[in-house]
């Protein structure tokens, strides 16, 4: 589906009722909550190497001469690298969150609409998908640089719409990195304080595993993402072709 359309039925949706979308995101998520475990545990494991480029020449540098470190020149030069290294990091592991995240979302539609299929984590890594996702995830840092420059209350803002990004990538491959982004304001400004609330109480729930030895929020970590689907499915409707 085109931009054009989409916008349409943004237009036309009826607004976002908090607790239809809360009870239908609890209900699926009794059904995708090992889903959402592996998601993230996948996620974990993909961030290894990236941790290993960033802190492993410090490590060996360390172990090879641990006086070496005090020298004001080396720790100088090893935060000239940090700086450059740190944006890259950040955008790769967006990507590989951002793909993550709309395979989660994807299954979550195979469970919601009984779909036939196997559990594909990693859909979204071909190609035409990693691209879009780089290029979005370039553009959600910045969306988020600016956020911060207006004292913190932009990331507040911004965090209702950028919660939507992964449902257009997931379900609307026909949108640029660039529409994914209107497409998501779109929906969120019109919907935002309900969102933001879905947002706001999922993201607590999904917190709760912690009680559970720190080591329960790796199954409940996702419940927030869940909501997303649901307004997503409400507002634009879902295709079989993705």
């Amino acid at each position: 589906m085109d931009y054009i359309n989409i916008s349409k039925r943004i237009d036309q949706s009826v607004p976002v009722d908090f607790g239809r979308v809360f009870n239908n995101s609890i209900e699926l998520f009794k059904k995708v909550w090992l889903q959402g475990f592996i998601t993230v545990m996948i996620t974990l494991v993909a961030m290894v190497p990236f941790y290993f480029i960033m802190y492993g020449p410090m490590v060996a540098m360390g172990i090879t001469d641990p006086e070496m470190m005090d020298y004001d020149d080396v720790s100088a030069a090893m935060s000239g690298v940090m700086l450059l290294v740190m944006p890259v990091f950040i955008i790769f592991s967006m990507t590989i969150t951002l793909c993550l995240n709309a395979a989660f979302l994807r299954i979550c539609r195979k469970y919601d609409l009984n779909e036939m299929g196997k559990e594909d984590y990693f859909f979204y890594f071909k190609k035409e998908y990693v691209v879009k996702a780089l290029l979005l995830s370039v553009l959600m840092i910045s969306l988020s640089f600016l956020g911060m420059l207006a004292c913190g209350l932009g990331i507040i803002y911004l965090m209702v719409p950028m919660s939507l990004f992964p449902a257009f990538f997931a379900f609307d491959k026909e949108l640029t990195s660039a529409e994914i982004v209107k497409a998501g304001f779109a929906l969120g400004n019109k919907n935002w304080l309900i969102i933001f609330l879905l947002v706001f109480v999922t993201s607590i729930i999904a917190q709760l595993g912690i009680l559970l030895c720190f080591v329960g929020v790796l199954f409940t970590a996702m419940f927030s993402k869940v909501p997303a689907y649901f307004i997503y499915k409400e507002a634009i409707g879902l295709s079989m072709d993705t």
